[in-house]
């Protein structure tokens, strides 16, 4: 696909997704996620993914307001069908993703954040689910991912009033993992963090990945279950006997998966 909307960039194994509509401040249109969906689901190669918006007031300031305007029923339900499933192939990609949010994360931008393993931000950046200001809900996971990261009662504060957060308070609620005073500093922090995680076995947080994402709502007995399940799965792979003959040998594992 020749992507209109969206820049991408691959450099030492991790790629840069930036979505790109100054304008519009970088909201999703149905261009942007058709586009999103397909580079989603289509991505081979790199060891991992960082998702940013284009340098400006916004990281991604939400879903376009303009075309949701005219939607009927009908193409609403699809424009969230849509949202949420560019939002599951973020969250089930078997590589670590870190969105990179600078300025405004709002509706849909909170909800493409939330949909990545987890959060950088700049004291710039701003959270929220507004969408009860338009007589709209969260549509592309808001109501689903935002209490598993802040709590239900927050959540509901948040969801019911349309407040917004800034990135400091984001952080002290547990949505955002780290605040940068700079872009750049941010960004050097996310490929030092993933250049760490690359030197991993790759098998291994993968299975952790799936884990995490399957145990989600589950009770602690069903949980320990999947759990087990990929604990046996990580012994039939060549990374751990790579990695436990390497710590008996006093080497430098090499993970070549």
């Amino acid at each position: 696909m020749d992507y209109q909307t969206l820049v991408l960039d691959e450099h030492d194994g991790v790629l840069t997704v930036t979505v790109h509509r100054p304008p519009a401040r970088n909201a999703l249109s149905q261009q942007t996620l058709i586009e999103l969906r397909h580079l989603l689901t289509h991505v081979t190669g790199p060891r991992a993914i960082l998702l940013t918006g284009s340098e400006g007031p916004a990281f991604i300031a939400g879903a376009d307001i303009r075309e949701m305007a005219a939607m009927s029923p009908d193409e609403g339900e699809r424009f969230g069908a849509l949202g949420q499933e560019v939002t599951r192939l973020l969250e089930q990609l078997p590589v670590p993703v870190i969105a990179c949010v600078d300025g405004y994360a709002l509706g849909g931008g909170c909800e493409m954040a939330m949909a990545c393993d987890f959060i950088y931000a700049t004291r710039k950046a701003v959270f929220g689910q507004p969408e009860v200001l338009l007589g709209l809900i969260p549509g592309f996971g808001g109501c689903v991912r935002l209490f598993r990261r802040v709590g239900v009662a927050k959540a509901r504060e948040l969801i019911y009033s349309g407040r917004r957060v800034d990135a400091v308070e984001a952080h002290r609620l547990g949505l955002v993992n780290e605040v940068f005073d700079s872009r750049e500093e941010m960004f050097a922090a996310a490929r030092l963090v993933l250049a760490d995680i690359a030197a991993n076995s790759p098998t291994a947080v993968t299975i952790c990945k799936s884990v995490i994402n399957t145990v989600d709502g589950l009770g602690v007995e069903d949980g320990l279950r999947v759990e087990l399940e990929a604990f046996r799965q990580a012994f039939t792979t060549a990374d751990m006997r790579e990695g436990t003959a390497a710590f008996l040998a006093k080497r430098t594992p090499d993970f070549r998966t």
